[in-house]
This record gives structure tokens, C-alpha cells and sequence, in this order.
């Protein structure tokens, strides 16, 4: 119960990404972006009017460009380079940059200007940077612009006679920029959205481990405080035995001495079960044979009313011994726990081994897995069984156990077994060489069975 209760804890802080940490975009990656559109901006504006010698407003341009890089300089002498913007402030940011240009489109042409196809890149950046309700926000607003350029804008710069551009291209161009928005907007959103579930995830797999070893770290100074301890508390014990032997029943100090007697016992039960705490105290206990290590894993979850029922399967030379590994433990322990939530009556776990490969098997009598979920069972963040209520359904145990697992060298395999009776499966298959602790020259590893 008390490993059941301290998997809960560690899940429910890991268990919810904090967007505003993630989707935060940083102040020096934005001014960038913007000295690259002022480069561009100017670069075009003077090779238009003063190489191509296109009648133009460049008074007009370049002070539109001017107030960008002001915006800028603003920007570089308020906030270091690593400040990381809140939402709100690089939405308006970004809102400030898709007018700008909208600003510099109209004096230009509007959307016959073959330019116009840059009014998506702001919509892009916030995609992949802000939450979506603001991102929508944004593109409806580029849109809004998009439709005023269709219409209002200054002649096209050219030579001669201004060019009439037929209405109906004029509308292919709108639809062209306004499905490029929205494509490359919901694709940008998608990946960036993938990314961070994905970071969130590895990041609470790494706080989950360093917590499990912590642990582990934790049993051993206990053990060796407890070996400290026990050579002057013997000595105690032994002086308190012949002072109580040499008093005899004195009525002022037999009492006294009977009571720290008892005392000093007691402290050494109390070192005795401290030391029985470690996995490291004791160089038998740090490695474990395969069916010792399913016995931890499994008997946390044998209280709530589902048999876990044990199969040996096919069995070809030792048994393997492995390396005691928080990963590992954690992981299996994971995935049984996964199984009896979800089990009707019975968790079935089933081991064997050969020269090459080492296999676990989980698998219980529920309904499974649904089929729409098993393309992307293992991913953070989403349910991994129909009707799943606990904790969501966002799938970050499962995550996380196959993260620790697959670090260990496994492969997992997820399924529904066609054998009436049970439904999910899980299969896990180790090479020998990465599971078991490498031997010692001269000496037969601790544990092993012929």
C-alpha cells in the first residue's frame, strides 16, 4: 500500500504539463526572426525603387520598416536574451508584425504582391509557440487582413502603365494564402503539440527514475547508519548486562539498569529491520534472479481484490540474474499495476527465458485494448483503454514505463490475445546480455540456478 500511495504522489505532480512553462517562446528567438524580416523587407524595398526603378512610396516603406526595428531595439535594451515571454505579450507581438507587413503589403500591391504569401509566417510562429485559442485569434485576424488587401492597396510598383490584374486571379490568390494559413497553422500546431506532450512526459520520466534511486540511496545510508551503530550499541548492551549481574536486586539501581537492558534491545531490533530496508547493504541483495524480481513488482498489487497468477513458460539453461535497476522495477511494477486496474479477475504474468532472449508477459482478463489506440499505444498524454477513468486516461504510466523499459534494452509489444478469457497483452523480450549483470571472471553470479 505504501508503494501504491508513492506511485500515486509521483504521478499526479507529473501527470499534467504546465503550458505556460511550455509554450513559452523566448524574447531572443523573436528579435531574430524580425531582424531577418527587416533585412528582407529593406532588401526588396530598394532593390525595387532604386534597381528596378519602380515608382514606389519608399519614404513611406521605410519608415514602416524603421518602426519594426525600433520595436526591436525596444525589445533588446528592456529584456535579456533569455527572457521568455508570457503568451499574451508575444501574441500582441505577433499581432503588431502581421499589421506591419499587412501595412507594407498596401503601399505595394496589396495581394498581387508576391510577397503576400509572407502573412502566414506570423501565424506559423504562434502556432508553434501559443496556445491554440490564441493562435485561432491570430489567423482570423490575418485573414480579416488578407480580405481588406484583395481590395484596398496601392497600384503594384511597375513601370508604365499599371497592370490590371483580372478579379478571379486576384480571388485564387486570396484562396491560396488563406489555405496556406490554415494548413501550415494546423500542422505547425499539431507538431509543436506533439513536441512538448513529448518533453512534459520524458521530463516527469526522469523525475520518476532520479525519485526511485533517491529511494534506493536512501535504504543504503540506512543500512550503513544501522552497521555504525551496532558495535557501540552492543558494547552498551554488554555493559548494562553485567552491571545488571553485578547489582544483582539492588533496590536503587536494578531497576534502572533492567530498564536501559531493555532499552539497548530494543535499538538493536529497531538496526536489525533498518539494515532488512536495504538493497544495497547486503551484495546478494543488489542483484536479483528473474522470478525474485516479479515477485517485488507484483506483490504491491495483490490486495485489491485481483488474483495475480503466476506461469512459468518455456525455460531453456540458468535462470538470468540481473542487476537490481529502479528503471526496471518501476517499469514492470507499472505495467502490472496497469493490468489490475483494468482486470476483471485475474492478472496473468508469465516468464521464460533462453541462450538469447529473456521474456516477461502481462496480461489480464479485461476488455483490452481498443483498436483505435493500439497504433499509438505508448504515446503521453492519452487514454490506453476504453472506459479509462483513472487519472484522466492520459496515458503517462504506460509512457513511462516503456520509456524505463526500452532504456534497459527491451522491446515491448502490445496486443489483445486471441485466448478466450483475456484481453490485453503485453509482451516484454530482453537480449540475455543486456538483462543479466555480467559475471565475474572465476565466479558463478549470486543467484544463478542450473
Amino acid at each position: 500500500m505504501q508503494v501504491q500511495a508513492h506511485k500515486g504522489r509521483i504521478m499526479q505532480e507529473a501527470r499534467t504539463p504546465d503550458p505556460q512553462q511550455s509554450q513559452r517562446l523566448r524574447v531572443n528567438t523573436l528579435i531574430r526572426l524580425r531582424w531577418l524580416a527587416i533585412i528582407g523587407q529593406t532588401a526588396a524595398v530598394l532593390f525595387v525603387a532604386f534597381w528596378l526603378n519602380f515608382p514606389m512610396p519608399v519614404a513611406l516603406c521605410l519608415g514602416l520598416i524603421g518602426i519594426l526595428a525600433a520595436l526591436n531595439l525596444f525589445l533588446i535594451y528592456h529584456y535579456p536574451a533569455s527572457h521568455r515571454l508570457t503568451p499574451l505579450t508575444a501574441f500582441a507581438l505577433m499581432t503588431f508584425d502581421a499589421l506591419q507587413l499587412a501595412a507594407l503589403l498596401y503601399l505595394t500591391g496589396g495581394l498581387t504582391n508576391p510577397f503576400s504569401v509572407l502573412l502566414v509566417v506570423p501565424v506559423v510562429i504562434s502556432a508553434a509557440s501559443l496556445p491554440l485559442r490564441m493562435t485561432i485569434t491570430l489567423g482570423i485576424f490575418v485573414i480579416g487582413l488578407t480580405t481588406a488587401l484583395s481590395t484596398y492597396h496601392y497600384p503594384l510598383p511597375w513601370q508604365g502603365e499599371p497592370i490590371l490584374i483580372p478579379l478571379l486571379y486576384i480571388a485564387g490568390i486570396w484562396v491560396a494564402v488563406v489555405s496556406t494559413i490554415v494548413f501550415t497553422a494546423v500542422y505547425s500546431w499539431r507538431v509543436a503539440q506533439e513536441s512538448r506532450l513529448l518533453a512534459n512526459a520524458l521530463a516527469a520520466t526522469e523525475i520518476i527514475l532520479q525519485r526511485e534511486q533517491h529511494l534506493s540511496a536512501l535504504d543504503g545510508l540506512a543500512a550503513a547508519a544501522a552497521h555504525e551503530l551496532g558495535t557501540p550499541l552492543a558494547t552498551i548492551s554488554l555493559v548494562a548486562k553485567e552491571m545488571q549481574r553485578a547489582l544483582g536486586e539492588d533496590e536503587r539501581y536494578g531497576e534502572d539498569v533492567a530498564l536501559l537492558r531493555s532499552q539497548s534491545e530494543r535499538c538493536r531490533e529497531i538496526l536489525k529491520r533498518l539494515t532488512s530496508l536495504s538493497s544495497e547493504g547486503e551484495a546478494h541483495l543488489a542483484h536479483l534472479p528473474l522470478t525474485s524480481m516479479l515477485e517485488e513488482v507484483s506483490a504491491p498489487h495483490r490486495d485489491f481484490g485481483i488474483r495475480i497468477i503466476k506461469r512459468e513458460g518455456v525455460i531453456d539453461g540458468p535462470e538470468p540474474v540481473a542487476k537490481r535497476n529502479a528503471g526496471v522495477l518501476y517499469g514492470l511494477g507499472n505495467l502490472v499495476e496497469n493490468a489490475v486496474d483494468f482486470a476483471s479477475e485475474k492478472v496473468f504474468i508469465r516468464w521464460g527465458w533462453n541462450a538469447q532472449t529473456v521474456r516477461i508477459e502481462i496480461s489480464d482478463d479485461g476488455r483490452g485494448f481498443t483498436l483505435d489506440i493500439l497504433d499509438r499505444i505508448g504515446e503521453p498524454y492519452m487514454s490506453t483503454r476504453e472506459g479509462d477513468e483513472m487519472g484522466g486516461g492520459l496515458g503517462l504510466g504506460l509512457f513511462i514505463a516503456k520509456t524505463l523499459l526500452e532504456r534497459s534494452g527491451a522491446t515491448l509489444t502490445f496486443g489483445n490475445s486471441l485466448e478466450p478469457g483475456i484481453g490485453a497483452v503485453v509482451s516484454i523480450v530482453w537480449p540475455r546480455h543486456l538483462f543479466v549483470e555480467p559475471e565475474p571472471q572465476g565466479n558463478t553470479p549470486v543467484g544463478t540456478r542450473a
